[in-house]
C-alpha cells in the first residue's frame, strides 16, 4: 500500500513529458511526425546559395556571438548553434525537440526537465551532454557574456544535471514562457575556448552541433558555411528537408548602392530590400524585364515590425515628455510616404503593430483590470484620453498645424526661441544628433528641415556601423532608428527592452532609457501570463502606457517582404509558412536546382 501511495505521489508531481511544448497548450504536430509541412522532405542536397545579409554590419571580427566585444559574422548563430527545442514557422510559441528528445514540465510549473537525444553530437564528434547544457547556461548568465541573457533568464534559478543526458532548470516563479526560453538557449561545448574567460573566446572556432561549419572566408568581408556531411540530425523530423545547400555564403558591402549593383552584376543570388524607393526605381532594368532576375513581395501573417526614431531619455534635454511629443509632431510621415516611398508603408502606431496586442481607443474592462492597481504611478491621461495616435498631415491636418502644437509644447517645457535658436532657461540651444551608418540621409533631411522651423538644429552623423554599435552599447546618442521584428507573443525580451534594470546596463536593448515602475510592473505581468487573453490585455496596457510616454517618433512598417533572386537557380517548397522572416525561409528550406 505504501509503495502504491508513493507511486501516486510521483505521478501527481509529474505534469507530462512530451516531444514538444507550447506556451498556451496548442501543439499541431503529434509525436513521431515525419516532417514540418513547410519543407520538402525529398529536397536534393547540393549547390551554393550566395546572399547579402539583412543587417547593417560592414565587417566582422569575432566568432563568438554571445559577447559584447566586436561583431560576429552573419549566419553564424543560426547555422552553427542549436538549442534543446526548436520552433516551427507555422505555429507561434510552440517548440519541438531538437537536442532534447523529451521535455517534462513539473505540475507546479517551477521546473522543466530535458532528456537529450543520445545521437546529438558537436562538430568535433563529441556527444552533447547535460554538463554542456549547464555549462552553456552558467556561462551565458555570467558577466562575461552579453547582458541580455541575464535579463531574459532572470527568473531561472539554476540548471541542475540530473543524469548524463538529463538536465533540469528550476524557476523562481511559475511562468509559461520560461520552458520556451531555456529550451531555446544555444548550446555549445565545454571545450570551446579551452578554459579561457568567455569574453576572451573571440577567434576560437565554435564547437557546436549545428548543420554547418565555417569554410572559406575573406576575413571581415564575406564568409562561407559548409554543410556538414556528419551532421547528427539530418534524419530528425524537425530537420528533414531543411538546410539543403552545400555552401551558404554571406557577402558584406559598405553601402546599399554597392550591394544592389553587385547583385545585378551577378556577385550573389538573393537579397532583401528595405527601401520602397529602391524597390520601385533601382530593382528595374533589362535583367528584371528578361526574367534573369526576379522580384517578389511575400505576404505573411507575422505581427507588424516596430520601427522609429528612438529618443534617448537619458539626455537631460529629452527628459520632459512634452519635448519628446514635440519631436514627433515635426515628422511628416504622410508626405514622406507619398513622395519618397510610393505609398508603400503603413504608419507605426505603437509597439505591437498589426497584432492583437495593439492598444486602441480608451482602455476596455480587461485593460482597466490591469491598469487600475497601478493608477498612482500612471498619468491620468492613460484613463481619460484615447491612446495617442501618430500625428497626421493629411487634410484637414497639416505639418504647419502640428508644428504650432509642437511650439506650444516646447514653450510649456521651458524652451523658447531667442538668439537664432530654441533655448532653455540656461541659454542652451536644443540640438538633435542623428546617428546613421548610411542610407538615411533622404529620410532625415526633411525631418531636420521641420525641426529647424522650430529653432531646433539637427546634426547628421554618419559612421561605420561598428562604431555606431559601440556608441549604442554605452547609450551615447540622441536619435537612432531601430527596426524590431514583430512577435506573435512578446515575452521576456520586453524586460531587456523596457525594464528599469536594463536602463543603465551597457549593451542592453533599453536604448530609450525607459525607467518607470508602472512599466516594470506591466512587463512583469505580461511575462507571467498564463493564457493568451491574459497576455493580450497586459500587452495592450503596456502599449498604451508606452505610447503616452512618447519615447519614440513612430516611423513605418510593411506587411510584406520585398525580395529579389536569380532565376533558374533555386526551387522552394510548395507550402509557404504563415510566420517567417524571409532569409530564414530561404536559407533553411530552399534548394539548388539540379
Amino acid at each position: 500500500m505504501r509503495i502504491f501511495l508513493l507511486f501516486l505521489l510521483l505521478m501527481t508531481q509529474r505534469a507530462w513529458a512530451a516531444h514538444a511544448y507550447s506556451q498556451f497548450g496548442d501543439i499541431k504536430y503529434p509525436a513521431g511526425f515525419a516532417h514540418f509541412e513547410w519543407v520538402n522532405p525529398n529536397a536534393p542536397k547540393g549547390g551554393e546559395l550566395e546572399l547579402a545579409p539583412p543587417l547593417r554590419i560592414t565587417n566582422f571580427d569575432r566568432f563568438n556571438p554571445f559577447i559584447l566585444k566586436g561583431t560576429s559574422p552573419p549566419g553564424l548563430s543560426a547555422l552553427m548553434f542549436e538549442s534543446l527545442l526548436t520552433g516551427t514557422l507555422d505555429e507561434p510559441n510552440t517548440v519541438y525537440g531538437l537536442l532534447a528528445e523529451d521535455v517534462e514540465v513539473a505540475a507546479d510549473r517551477l521546473s522543466v526537465t530535458f532528456r537529450l537525444n543520445p545521437a546529438a553530437r558537436f562538430n568535433d564528434g563529441t556527444p552533447v551532454m547535460a554538463a554542456d547544457v549547464k555549462h552553456t547556461f552558467d556561462t551565458l548568465l555570467s558577466k562575461q557574456a552579453a547582458p541580455q541573457y541575464r535579463v531574459l533568464l532572470s527568473d531561472v534559478k539554476r540548471a541542475v544535471v540530473t543524469g548524463p543526458r538529463s538536465v533540469r532548470f528550476e524557476f523562481a516563479r511559475a511562468n509559461a514562457e520560461l520552458p520556451l526560453l531555456v529550451g531555446g538557449l544555444p548550446v555549445f561545448s565545454r571545450a570551446w575556448g579551452a578554459g579561457k574567460p568567455f569574453d576572451q573566446v573571440v577567434m576560437d572556432m565554435p564547437i557546436a552541433s549545428g548543420p554547418y561549419k565555417v569554410g572559406r572566408m575573406n576575413f571581415g568581408r564575406d564568409i562561407t558555411y559548409d554543410r556538414r556531411a556528419d551532421y547528427w540530425a539530418w534524419n530528425l523530423n524537425v530537420r528533414r528537408g531543411a538546410y539543403n545547400f552545400d555552401r551558404i555564403t554571406y557577402k558584406i558591402y559598405k553601402d546599399n548602392i554597392a550591394q544592389t549593383e553587385a547583385f545585378k552584376a551577378g556577385e550573389f543570388d538573393y537579397m532583401r530590400s528595405f527601401s520602397a524607393r529602391e524597390w520601385a526605381r533601382v530593382y528595374v532594368g533589362k535583367k528584371f524585364d528578361s526574367g534573369e532576375l526576379i522580384k517578389e513581395e511575400w505576404q505573411h501573417k507575422s505581427a507588424g515590425d516596430f520601427q522609429g526614431f528612438l529618443i534617448n531619455t537619458r539626455r537631460e534635454k529629452f527628459k520632459d515628455v512634452r519635448v519628446r511629443q514635440a519631436l514627433g509632431l515635426a515628422w511628416d510621415f504622410e508626405w514622406m510616404n507619398r513622395q519618397m516611398a510610393y505609398s508603400a508603408y503603413t504608419r507605426v502606431r505603437g509597439y505591437f503593430n498589426n497584432s492583437d496586442f495593439e492598444a486602441k481607443g480608451l482602455p476596455g474592462p480587461d485593460e482597466l483590470k490591469v491598469l487600475l492597481p497601478l493608477k498612482k504611478n500612471l498619468s491620468e491621461k492613460v484613463f481619460t484620453e484615447e491612446v495617442p495616435l501618430a500625428p497626421n498631415t493629411d487634410p484637414p491636418g497639416s505639418l504647419r498645424e502640428n508644428l504650432r502644437k509642437a511650439r506650444d509644447l516646447l514653450a510649456a517645457a521651458g524652451w523658447t526661441y531667442r538668439d537664432d535658436a530654441l533655448r532653455n532657461a540656461k541659454g542652451e540651444a536644443l540640438t538633435v544628433e542623428y546617428l546613421d551608418s548610411g542610407g538615411g540621409e533622404r529620410l532625415i533631411a526633411p525631418y531636420f528641415q521641420a525641426l529647424a522651423r522650430l529653432g531646433i538644429e539637427g546634426r547628421y552623423r554618419r559612421a561605420d556601423f561598428a562604431l555606431i554599435q559601440k556608441r549604442l552599447d554605452v547609450f551615447d546618442f540622441d536619435l537612432f532608428t531601430v527596426r524590431i521584428p514583430g512577435r506573435e507573443a512578446p515575452g521576456a525580451e520586453l524586460l531587456d527592452r523596457f525594464g528599469s534594470q536594463s536602463a543603465d546596463t551597457e549593451g542592453s536593448s533599453n536604448w530609450m532609457g525607459v525607467r518607470d515602475p508602472a512599466i516594470d510592473a506591466l512587463v512583469n505581468l505580461a511575462v507571467s501570463s498564463k493564457t493568451r487573453p491574459e497576455l493580450i490585455a497586459r500587452l495592450r496596457a503596456l502599449d498604451r502606457v508606452l505610447r503616452h510616454g512618447y519615447y519614440v517618433v513612430p516611423q513605418f512598417f510593411s506587411n510584406s517582404s520585398r525580395v529579389a533572386y536569380r532565376s533558374g537557380k533555386f526551387e522552394r517548397p510548395a507550402v509557404r509558412p504563415l510566420y517567417f522572416q524571409a532569409e530564414d525561409w530561404v536559407v533553411s528550406t530552399w534548394w539548388r536546382k539540379p
